[in-house]
């Protein structure tokens, strides 16, 4: 096998593990999720992490985001907004637009679940080096950035 087949061979052979990986990383997060903050599932956690960093959007603007049809946005915040984890404001700039805000309860139930997850992530990544984890972030950063 020459150099180039064999270098082909090793990078397919890599990218399936990645593939591998990270669709077992994916369950796993999910099943996560339901045990870490099982009154909310994990779209609706990334959705309030979304307003929650952003201030308060749109609706449409969180379908955009997350590449997400407008009206599975639409069931997912109504659900938020009857669990009273969310509220609509008027924008100040266009008051015919409603904004999507944060509720002092929606920010509470956040709050615990972030401090959940972070704890789940300190433990899995306790015995890591600084440098390891700089490297794995920068890593999931760019590959991340890649998709967006």
């Amino acid at each position: 096998m020459s150099g180039t087949a064999g270098a082909a061979g090793e990078r397919e052979a890599a990218i399936a593990t990645i593939q591998r990986e990270l669709t077992a990383f994916a369950r796993r997060s999910r099943a996560a999720a339901a045990r870490m903050h099982p009154e909310l599932s994990l779209v609706s956690f990334t959705l309030l992490a979304h307003l929650e960093d952003s201030g308060g959007c749109r609706g449409t603007d969180l379908a955009a985001h997350y590449l997400l049809d407008k009206s599975t946005v639409s069931r997912q915040v109504a659900a938020l907004e009857r669990a009273g984890h969310v509220e609509r404001r008027s924008d100040p700039e266009d008051h015919r637009m409603q904004l999507l805000h944060l509720t002092e309860q929606g920010e509470q139930v956040l709050a615990r679940a972030a401090d959940r997850r972070s704890q789940a992530f300190h433990a899995r990544l306790g015995d890591w080096e600084p440098a390891e984890l700089e490297r794995f972030a920068a890593y999931l950063t760019r590959y991340n950035d890649a998709a967006g």
